[in-house]
């Protein structure tokens, strides 16, 4: 076998995806100019799933086409790897095609044979990249913002005019102003640096870059949305780091944008947005593989360079998963236990299928994206006595000790978050507030979504460092359209009231909003609130109407950023 051919088979394979990777993504900016919101969805479920087929495909064709004694045979793969580098050196998308190389591989061996002499465990790529051509446009206002602002849409336009232009202007003139110090919109060294490329997600376009002078920066975000035999529309202009990482969250869907060079437009957003890990980033832009390979990486330098250790999951234990986690890494571990509680009627296949299928919906900015992984190997020594003890204990058909590693075959990660239940416990009567109506409105945009929860205890809830709420745990969401929401009966004698056990037959798929608020409060107080927020959650009619809305076709706005309307003076 030749370590060459071989390797030329894997990055041919690679050529393929990234081909097919790039019509799904060039093909954003027509379903936005039509107004194709379905299609644009089945576009993100389908890119998300064209990797592993892909995958799937090369590892058939390696083993059609060379001889399995010599294809798995894996001491012959440091010369296969080697020969690799060499093929990919002057890639500008070198990063991705290592961790494509390490999908092959691991889908041709076993897990025990993960090793930096076979494999990418850490990047050959160089951390200091030799620069590349411009991704980006520069625009400098010379003391006219309005004049600045129409350059740039007459840049980024679309075969749909803007429905009003100037007006749209004047607006983001007025939101420009009233977001930077008075002294920066004077500054004749401002500069706005704008991605050259378009990124798409949902129903929304975006421009995104920074201003800056020769000492500051922010970041600059521009949504545009299409309205439907109106036009394009300027919905925003934000410059808040806060609300721009929203945007960019591991709550949001993947966007769709022509990419070039990948670590170049990272890099890019890093500068802008220092708070997110580039694992983030990767995943953000639909490189979901890679920023798996990412965070991977950062997991074991973090184990080899601290004394973190492995504790459970603050919050309440969960009937299905057990959660653990590292103080010092903002990441949670998720195994499925051996047994469920009776009252779950919910089995383990059932339980992946369901986390498998939140990474294909739009989770609309209130469920957290989860990365699955197959035989993690830790260090014994990095595991607290009662955290590991607790795992085998409940989950000794997935977590076993091999001499002084920790064998996890099968685990899910997600961002950490507070439980909502212990948030409320420490919040002060307005956070309180704040965060009830954010769970309702996460509640109501997973609705939007076509996504049910269907455990909606609060303890399966996170708040995250900005202050939303998040839904992460999966193993009874459903499709809205699925349910079946039903008011109760009205009782038919007084026998049936005063009854321990329903007067009224109940199907599996039956859901009884009247029954929400004792279910999701025991304290009177909260539930008196969200009563007052959220209560149209509590009439059947309501989830029955959105139901509908869904049923027609319609793909229901939700917005990642705060919407305000200022007029200009």
């Amino acid at each position: 076998m030749s370590a060459l051919a071989l390797a030329r088979t894997l990055l041919e394979g690679f050529d393929d995806y990234r081909e097919h990777f790039r019509r799904i993504t060039d093909g954003a900016r027509e379903r936005f100019e039509k107004a194709q919101w379905q299609q644009g969805q089945a576009a993100s479920a389908a890119r998300i799933n064209l990797y592993d087929e892909k995958v799937a495909e090369v590892t058939a064709r390696l083993r059609a086409r060379f001889d399995s004694a010599v294809l798995l045979q894996s001491s012959n793969w440091p010369q296969v790897k080697s020969a690799y580098i060499g093929l990919i050196d002057l890639r500008v998308d070198d990063e991705l095609a290592e961790t494509w190389y390490n999908s092959i591989f691991c889908g041709l061996f076993s897990h025990d044979l993960i090793s930096d002499a076979c494999m990418f465990i850490h990047t050959t790529r160089p951390s200091q990249r030799q620069a590349r051509a411009a991704q980006t446009r520069l625009y400098t206002p010379a003391g006219n913002l309005s004049d600045l602002l129409a350059r740039i849409f007459a840049d980024f336009c679309f075969s749909e005019p803007y429905a009003d232009l100037p007006g749209d202007v004047r607006r983001l003139q007025a939101q420009l102003r009233e977001s930077l110090p008075d002294w920066v919109c004077k500054d004749p060294n401002l500069n706005v640096e704008l991605f050259s490329s378009v990124l798409y997600r949902n129903k929304g376009a975006y421009l995104v870059g920074r201003i800056y002078t020769p000492d500051e920066q922010w970041p600059l975000v521009i949504p545009l949305l299409h309205r439907e035999g109106r036009g394009i529309q300027i919905d925003a202009l934000i410059t808040d780091e806060a609300q721009v990482s929203i945007i960019f969250s591991f709550t949001r869907s993947y966007f769709m944008v022509d990419v070039p060079v990948p670590a170049d437009f990272v890099g890019f957003l890093r500068r802008i947005l220092p708070g997110k890990h580039i694992a983030e980033l990767y995943t953000s832009i639909g490189f979901y593989k890679h920023g798996k390979s990412e965070f991977y990486r950062a997991l074991i330098t973090h184990l080899a360079t601290t004394d973190d250790r492995f504790i459970m999951a603050p919050g309440v234990r969960g009937m299905v998963m057990s959660v653990f986690t590292l103080p010092g890494f903002n990441t949670v571990f998720k195994i499925i236990k051996d047994r469920f509680s009776p009252s779950k009627n919910v089995n383990r296949a059932t339980v992946i299928e369901k986390y498998r299928l939140v990474k294909s919906v739009d989770r609309v900015g209130r469920m957290a994206d989860t990365q699955e992984f197959a035989d993690f190997r830790f260090p014994l020594s990095k595991f607290e006595p009662d955290c590991l003890a607790e795992l085998l204990e409940v989950a000794a058909g997935t977590v076993e000790v091999q001499g002084d590693t920790v064998l996890i075959r099968h685990c899910w990660t997600e961002r950490r978050m507070t439980p909502l239940n212990l948030y409320l416990e420490r919040a002060n009567p307005a956070q309180v507030r704040e965060a009830l109506d954010d769970y309702g409105l996460a509640i109501k945009q997973l609705a939007a979504a076509n996504i049910f929860p269907g455990d909606m205890l609060l303890k399966n809830f996170g708040v995250t460092r900005h202050g939303r709420v998040v839904f992460y745990d999966y193993d009874e969401i459903c499709f809205l359209t699925e349910a079946n929401f039903r008011h109760i009966p009205a009782p038919r004698t007084p026998e049936d009231e005063m009854a321990c056990e329903p007067w009224y037959s109940i199907g599996a798929l039956d859901v009884f909003p009247e029954e929400f608020p004792p279910f999701l409060f025991a304290d009177a107080g909260q539930r008196t609130l969200f009563d007052e927020l959220h209560g149209e959650l509590y009439d059947a009619d309501y989830w029955k109407g959105l139901q509908q809305a869904i049923g027609e076709g319609k793909v229901i706005d939700v917005f990642p950023y705060r919407r305000r309307k200022i007029d200009a003076e």
